[in-house]
């Protein structure tokens, strides 16, 4: 999970300054030590780290946090308020031209950052607010790059000009604007070549589509894996280029923060989304507050919302029933198997768990324990059964239970053992009714609990 090491270094660093009473400047100064040793095994870029910790200390040792009734929580607090700052505060998004005008977005960055996947990403949500996209194949060298922005424009229903590999990049780029107007489009996305590193010719040819078409924003990928490397690729290309946001590929990796705590800073240049994972859909718009707290610990539930809501196609009527359904404990089989798709559709179990509060440092320990396998069976265990079995688990008599069983693939105790769950888990439900929906039927999220995969 992204931050993992880093959110684990600093809680530990926190539960330590929460656990005293009274703070002395040689506590705060200690503690801001581990944050600095932390922040720089995170890769973050070390004159940022250097500011940031003169930001806090500056902050922490006043009489206010020292003599306050809880010091350790205020100091913690000013560590999330500096690191929201840290990356820029507020929430950056791609400004497009007013009306029926044409937007020109140019995406660049290295070969292997994920930018042909994030130009379809991108695609996608400007879509979804009504825009009508074209992407554009201007990556000339890489033979398999037009036919990947083909098949991911098909699969976003977005459609995607090319003039094949005969033709220099800023020509098609003309030819893409010409056919926008004629065709409605209202947002012109160039995909454009990248190198295994940056090189004269990339950056000359950026240069020329930025001098012959009117290019409106300029959005680098870089991936977050790289850590630190990432900084130098956006500086670079800011300064030859000129960028206007960033975006961070693949942060559901093995990242340890640096890029992201790094990016702004540094560079000046805002970030607009990260990629969570491979999926079209697996773009989310950057936060600087939500990614504090998540760095900290201290959950995203304001993304965890935002995920339910867009990923949930339940309707109206259907959401009222199972909120009813689950508050009465008759939450079925059918509604279980709608809660596994919603689950796979927001990233998995681990992916929502690890915006909850407190639960950044145990992802570890809950990730082992989530068996995927295990979930995957009894997902086929239900699916063994009949549509009237689903419906009402009543039925479920011994013989059929062997006959699911046998369908399943698993022994009549796993077939067991999972039902008397499953019921048990009915029984929690019911008597949970703050949490099925509260007042008015709604909970704790949008819709109450029916819409949460639980």
């Amino acid at each position: 999970m992204a931050f993992e090491s880093l959110t684990d270094k600093l809680q530990n660093v926190f539960k330590n300054l929460r656990g005293k009473g009274r703070l002395t400047e040689e506590d705060v100064k200690a503690a801001l030590k581990e944050v600095k040793l932390a922040l720089l095994e995170a890769d973050v870029n070390f004159k940022v780290v250097k500011q940031f910790v003169k930001a806090v200390q500056e902050r922490a040792i006043g009489s206010d946090v020292m003599n306050g009734l809880n010091p350790g929580q205020m100091v913690v607090k000013i560590v999330n308020e500096e690191m929201t700052a840290l990356m820029g505060s507020e929430t950056t998004e791609i400004e497009l031209q007013p009306g029926k005008a044409i937007t020109v977005i140019m995406m660049c960055g290295l070969q292997g950052a994920g930018k042909t996947t994030t130009t379809a990403k991108i695609a996608g949500k400007l879509k979804l607010k009504g825009k009508k996209p074209l992407l554009v194949a201007c990556d000339v060298y890489r033979p398999a790059a037009i036919k990947q922005l083909q098949v991911n424009g098909e699969k976003q229903q977005v459609d995607v000009f090319s003039m094949g590999e005969n033709h220099k990049p800023v020509n098609i780029a003309k030819a893409a604007i010409e056919h926008a107007q004629k065709n409605g489009h209202n947002v012109v996305i160039l995909d454009t070549a990248g190198r295994l590193h940056i090189d004269e010719a990339m950056m000359e040819e950026l240069q020329e589509i930025k001098s012959q078409v009117e290019v409106h924003q300029t959005l680098l990928v870089v991936d977050a894996m790289t850590g630190q490397d990432a900084v130098n690729v956006a500086k670079e290309f800011d300064e030859k280029v000129g960028v206007d946001g960033v975006v961070l590929s693949k942060m559901d990796g093995d990242t340890r923060g640096g890029a992201a705590l790094s990016v702004k800073a540094v560079t000046g240049k805002p970030i607009l989304y990260v990629g969570m994972g491979e999926k079209l859909s697996d773009l989310e718009q950057f936060y600087p507050d939500r990614m504090a707290s998540r760095i900290l610990g201290m959950g995203d539930v304001l993304s965890l919302i935002d995920k339910v809501q867009a990923n949930m196609d339940i309707d109206a009527d259907k959401e009222k029933e199972m909120a009813a359904k689950m508050k009465k404990g008759k939450f079925d089989f059918e509604d279980y198997l709608e809660s596994m798709k919603q689950m796979r559709k927001m990233g998995g179990l681990s992916s929502i768990l690890s915006m909850l509060p407190g639960m950044g440092a145990k992802m570890g320990d809950l990730e082992s324990m989530i068996d995927e396998k295990q979930m995957a069976r009894m997902e086929a265990i239900v699916l063994s059964m009949t549509p009237a079995e689903r419906q009402n688990p009543k039925l479920l008599n011994p013989s059929r239970k062997h006959r699911i069983a046998k369908g399943a693939g698993v022994d009549i105790s796993v077939v067991n053992r999972f039902i008397k769950q499953f019921e048990q888990g009915q029984k929690m439900m019911k008597q949970m009714p703050g949490m099925m929906g509260g007042r008015k039927g709604r909970g704790m999220f949008p819709g109450g609990m029916g819409k949460f995969p639980f």
